[in-house]
């Protein structure tokens, strides 16, 4: 007996439903504007991207022991463009295991054991917002690249 995995069910005597769209992707109003606006924020007569300032707190006690796996930095105050993006700017400045010859596995990545992407070890405080006169990045503060902790000695 064959299983028809198919959420589409017909009743009745109306058209065959195929669970197509006849929407085109990027043709949607929405699409279009996000387009259009995409543009007008790159484009040179902007005067550079809107962004805002947040401050990364550190908000775990110190002998947690999140901290064990992911050192902190104090606090650090960063131009992005949203919270989360926050997080990937500050976490961007820590030395990565793909930057040094001590990858733990091929295409293993240790950006994503940053403290600033737990939100149990670092808050998120927006301080300022809709500047064009920064860029993206590290405003104040200091990112350490001391994250990868050497298991041999030479």
């Amino acid at each position: 007996m064959e299983s028809d995995m198919s959420n589409v069910s017909r009743t009745g005597k109306e058209e065959i439903n195929n669970a197509t769209s006849t929407t085109t992707f990027g043709k949607s109003v929405e699409s279009q504007a996000q387009i259009k606006d995409a543009a007008a924020q790159a484009s040179p007569d902007a005067g550079g991207e809107m962004l805002n300032i947040y401050r990364l707190e550190p908000i775990a006690a110190p002998d947690d022991p999140r901290w064990d796996n992911s050192p902190g930095h104090g606090t650090v105050v960063v131009a992005a463009r949203t919270p989360g993006d926050a997080r990937i700017v500050a976490a961007a400045r820590e030395l990565d295991f793909m930057e040094v010859d001590a990858a733990p596995a091929e295409d293993v990545t240790t950006v994503n054991a940053s403290a600033f992407r737990d939100d149990k070890l670092y808050t998120v405080i927006e301080i300022d917002r809709n500047r064009r006169d920064v860029t993206r990045g590290i405003v104040d503060g200091v990112v350490t690249i001391d994250t990868i902790r050497p298991v041999q000695t030479d």
